[in-house]
């Protein structure tokens, strides 16, 4: 290893300065050795490392684009988390509105033609007729349908009442489900034939329908909500109409469900009217005992 070699191990300036002092002896002596040529390359290569340095402000600056682009890259995350939480909501929203409606139309074409035995009490005739209850705010009727068992389950009662929503703001659709039993279980709804409300034509009576917590909202925030029923008049030539209270002893013809949301938002699937056929045309079939012919 040669003089400066061993030199450049230390700091650059005190190579520098060991270089300085031999050349000065170089001088005196008057000899121009090889040690001094290569003191002369030492230090110049002591200048050029010096000069590979980062100064303070090209450190800051640095920092500072290190620092922008890590808030770009936090805005930009922020910004896409937020745009995927609005879809997803709007999804699921969509999809709610949907599910609704389709419950609904399975719900009301699974209707069935059964019989209720109503029981005769003070003020109201006793009788066995057609369990359908269609009232503007409340409808009862017996379906295949129900959301506890689907469409293969065991025949269900179903009560659907519109009732004010949360805090008085609009009108929300609840839906009760009991198990149908027979003409004589269904009689507990009803109260028999009495006078229609505002002096209308008699029809059944039934009790009102009561709100628990086994009852499942379907739709929510509605600026309105109601029923009606469509009657095929007689002659078929003459134009059916729509009635707000069914009392005939036979199922309607279809059942439209009017709603309308009470914010609406144009950049979703809204709760709209649902016109629903009643496709069942046959009257119940009658309840005779079964008789054993062996």
């Amino acid at each position: 290893m040669t003089f400066c070699s061993s030199v450049l191990s230390y700091k650059c300036g005190a190579c520098t300065r060991a270089c300085r002092v031999h050349t000065r002896v170089n001088a005196r002596v008057g000899t121009d050795s090889e040690r001094s040529h290569e003191c002369e390359r030492g230090t110049q290569e002591c200048v050029r490392h010096s000069r590979k340095g980062v100064t303070l402000i090209e450190l800051l600056i640095a920092v500072l684009l290190l620092s922008l682009l890590s808030v770009g890259i936090v805005l930009t995350l922020r910004v896409a988390l937020s745009a995927m939480n609005k879809s997803g909501s709007k999804l699921m929203a969509n999809r709610r509105v949907s599910s609704v409606e389709r419950i609904l139309d399975q719900e009301i074409e699974g209707i069935m033609p059964v019989t209720a035995d109503c029981q005769a009490r003070p003020g109201v005739v006793g009788a066995t007729l057609m369990f359908f209850q269609g009232e503007p705010q409340s409808m009862r009727l017996a379906s295949t349908y129900s959301l506890q068992q689907g469409e293969r389950g065991l025949p269900m009662i179903l009560e659907f009442q519109v009732i004010p929503g949360e805090d008085q703001q609009g009108v929300r659709l609840v839906v009760n489900e009991h198990w149908y039993t027979g003409p004589r279980g269904a009689g507990i709804y009803c109260l028999g034939i009495g006078a229609g409300p505002d002096g209308g034509p008699p029809g059944p009576v039934f009790a009102p329908i009561g709100i628990g917590p086994d009852s499942f909202v379907l739709v929510d925030k509605l600026a309105y909500c109601r029923f009606s029923f469509r009657d095929l008049r007689t002659p078929p030539a003459e134009a059916p109409i729509w009635v707000q209270r069914w009392v005939k002893p036979v199922l309607p013809n279809a059942i439209r469900i009017e709603m309308a949301p009470l914010a609406p938002d144009l950049g979703r699937l809204q709760s709209v009217t649902l016109t629903i056929p009643v496709h069942v045309t046959r009257l119940p079939l009658p309840m005779e005992p079964y008789e054993n012919e062996n």
